[in-house]
C-alpha cells in the first residue's frame, strides 16, 4: 500500500524513508530558536520539521496542574511547574502561521501533532500535508474519528499500545472513510533501553495489517533509526535540537545535527543498498569476470599427444579461458599442440 504522504513524496514499506524533524516543542518558546532549527533540518536533508499542537488547557486537567506535578522521567532539571513549563512552551495559533510561511520558503514540509480537534481545525486551515496521532492518542476514539473525517493521511505512533488497541484504531480511522494510514512504531520511554526496542515489530506490523509502517524513535545516537531502514521504515521521526542541553522536555535525547545529517544522508544508502530479493548480477560485475575470475591453465610444459588429467591443471586469472568448472570437459582430451606451463588452454589445443 502507498500513501502520498505529502506533495512530493510518496512513502510505502521498504520505499526512501521520510525524514521528519521532531521539532515539538524543543523550540521553547522561542521562534527565532524554531527557525534556525527549521533551517538546520533543512541543512541536514529532514523532509519534514514536525511541531506540537497543544494549549494549556487542551492537554492536561486542571486537576493535574493543581498537584504542581513536574515530570520526572528525564534527569535534566526543569524550572517551575508543570504549567508554568507548558504555557511557556505551547505554539500559539499565530506561530503556526508563521513557522508554516517559513517551512514553505524553505522548501519542507512544515506538520504538527494536533492534541484536540480544535487544533486539528488549525492544522486544516494551514494546510498541513497529513496529521500525527500521538501515542497518548490511540485509544482516543472520539478524537481519531473527527481527524480521520480530514481525510488527510493519519499517521499513528504506536507506543504504549497493545495489538488490539492498534487494531482499534486503524478500524476507527476506516470507519470514517479513511484508508490513507501510517503506523510508527514506537516506544514512549525517553530513551528506551536496547532490549526494549523491538525493532522487528516494525515487521510484524506491516504483515498484521497490511499498512506503510515506520519508527518513531527516543534512542540515543542513530544506530537505531538506522537499523529501522533495513526493516522497511518507511518513516523516521526523531526528535531533533541544536543543543542537548538545552532547557526542556526532549533535548537530550533529541538528535543534533550532525546526528541527524547521519540519519538523513546513511538511510537513503541503506534503502537503495536493500535492492530486492531476487539474485541478479549487474551488467558492471559481469565485467569483472574476465578480469578477477580464473582459467584452466597448464601446470607444466606439455607436449603434443598428452592425454590430459587433472594433475597438469592449474587455475588462474584470467577468466577468459576454459572456466574451472568445465574441468572435466578436459580431463581425457588429447593436445594437438605443445603447451608451455601457464598457458590459458582453449577447446583449439585439443585434437
Amino acid at each position: 500500500m502507498k500513501i502520498q504522504i505529502s506533495k512530493n513524496k510518496e512513502i510505502f514499506n521498504f520505499s526512501q524513508p521520510y525524514i521528519i524533524a521532531e521539532i515539538g516543542a524543543n523550540h521553547n518558546g522561542d521562534m527565532d530558536l524554531a527557525k534556525k532549527m527549521i533551517d538546520s533540518a533543512v541543512d541536514c536533508g529532514c523532509d519534514a520539521v514536525k511541531f506540537q499542537s497543544w494549549t494549556p488547557q487542551s492537554l492536561i486537567a486542571k486537576e493535574e496542574y493543581d498537584r504542581n506535578q513536574v515530570y520526572d522521567d528525564s534527569p535534566k532539571k526543569h524550572f517551575g511547574s508543570l504549567e508554568e513549563m507548558v504555557t511557556k512552551y505551547y505554539l500559539r495559533p499565530e506561530q503556526h502561521f508563521e513557522l508554516k510561511e517559513y517551512c514553505e520558503g524553505k522548501g519542507v514540509d512544515f506538520c504538527s501533532s494536533p492534541f484536540s480537534t480544535k487544533e486539528v481545525d488549525l492544522l486544516m486551515e494551514i494546510g498541513v500535508p497529513f496529521l500525527k496521532i500521538a501515542s497518548m492518542d490511540i485509544n482516543n476514539i472520539p478524537f481519531l474519528k473527527y481527524a480521520a473525517r480530514t481525510m488527510k493521511p493519519i499517521v499513528v505512533s504506536t507506543g504504549m499500545a497493545t495489538i488490539a488497541e492498534i487494531d482499534r484504531a486503524v478500524q476507527t480511522i476506516r470507519g470514517e472513510g479513511n484508508e490513507q494510514i501510517c503506523l510508527l512504531h514506537c516506544i514512549s520511554i525517553y530513551p528506551p533501553k536496547d532490549k526494549d526496542i523491538h525493532l522487528r515489530n516494525i515487521a510484524m506490523l506491516q504483515d498484521t495489517f497490511n499498512l506503510p509502517v515506520g519508527f518513531s524513535d527516543h534512542s540515543f545516537g542513530t544506530a537505531v533509526p538506522l537499523a529501522s531502514v533495513a526493516l522497511g521504515a518507511c518513516i523516521i521521526e526523531k526528535h531533533f535540537t541544536l543543543d542537548k542541553d538545552l532547557p526542556g522536555w526532549d533535548h537530550e535525547i533529541s538528535a543534533d545535527p550532525v546526528e541527524m545529517k547521519a540519519i538523513c544522508y546513511d538511510s537513503k544508502k541503506i534503502q537503495a543498498a536493500m535492492g530486492n530479493v531476487h539474485r541478479t548480477v549487474s551488467d558492471e560485475e559481469e565485467a569483472k569476470k574476465d578480469k578477477f575470475r580464473r582459467s584452466i591453465v597448464a601446470a607444466t610444459d606439455l607436449k603434443k599427444g598428452t592425454v590430459l588429467s587433472e594433475e597438469h591443471f592449474d587455475y588462474k586469472r584470467p577468466g577468459t579461458g576454459i572456466p574451472p568448472n568445465e574441468y572435466l570437459y578436459v580431463a581425457g582430451r588429447k593436445l594437438n599442440c605443445d603447451i608451455a606451463a601457464d598457458t590459458l588452454l582453449t577447446w583449439d589445443h585439443f585434437e
